[in-house]
């Protein structure tokens, strides 16, 4: 079953291009997808009293237009498949008229004539909050129940290179604002360091975002984020204090979605 929630962007929310913030978004994303695992019973208010909590893994996402102040969106999610220890869910964002009313639903979204300006598909796992290691309960009813089986055309993510010679390395203290409820810095917060560090000037066009954590990072580390750039777009790696790889990514200049004719 998918599920939709409407956002306005608000004016906190952009940058001095007026357009919304990547990592902002990215934290819309999450919220839905939180909300709704909340709402169906497996999210962190049903996994926390068991010491489970969930953990994102991977995340790649797919924008040809960033909404302005005061544009609403409508994100629309469902989970692909819970597998191998992962679960994996997909959003697809649309644009809608701000005057449009919801509830929306695939009907609604042809109705008001929504334009679908992105894609996601991000993969989860579920942690023990005391041994930090991942546990596999996918084989519980409430997560077989809710599989919606939609398969996300969307192009994989490209291979990662070792950076060697970055263009510059920028440390960043993880402070109070950046640490969640899992006591570990906000996976939303490693984007945004990344983006201070170094921003991608996507001129007027579309971008896409390819993330993998593997390594936490606590209140009062260092972080150090390493970068080079292309023709195309730019690459991150940040690391700790003793150089073992916390966070990767990539933001690469698109002009349109890709798996969609």
């Amino acid at each position: 079953m998918k599920y939709y929630k409407d956002f306005i962007i608000q004016y906190q929310d952009v940058d001095a291009d007026r357009k919304v913030r990547l990592y902002t978004l990215e934290n819309y994303l999450l919220n839905v997808g939180g909300n709704v695992a909340d709402e169906l019973g497996f999210g962190l208010k049903d996994l926390w009293p068991e010491g489970l909590t969930w953990v994102l893994t991977r995340l790649s996402m797919e924008m040809v237009y960033l909404p302005a102040n005061c544009e609403k969106i409508v994100i629309e999610t469902w989970i692909e498949s819970n597998a191998h220890m992962l679960s994996t869910r997909d959003y697809r964002i649309w644009l809608v008229p701000a005057e449009s009313e919801g509830p929306y639903d695939s009907d609604v979204l042809a109705q008001v004539g929504a334009r679908l300006i992105g894609q996601v598909k991000s993969v989860w796992a579920v942690l023990d909050a005391t041994k930090r290691e991942i546990v596999n309960c996918f084989d519980r009813p409430v997560f077989r129940d809710n599989v919606d089986g939609t398969v996300l055309n969307m192009a994989r993510a490209q291979r990662f290179t070792l950076i060697t010679e970055p263009e510059a390395v920028s440390t960043h203290i993880v402070q109070y604002s950046d640490v969640d409820y899992n006591r570990h810095c906000n996976s939303c917060h490693y984007l945004e360091i990344m983006q201070n560090t170094k921003l991608l000037d996507l001129q007027g066009g579309g971008v896409r975002l390819d993330i993998s954590y593997s390594k936490e990072v606590y209140l009062g580390e260092a972080l150090e984020t390493h970068y080079v750039t292309d023709e195309n777009g730019i690459q991150y790696a940040q690391k700790d204090k003793n150089g073992s790889t916390c966070c990767i990514a990539r933001l690469t200049r698109i002009n349109n979605l890709s798996g969609i004719n």
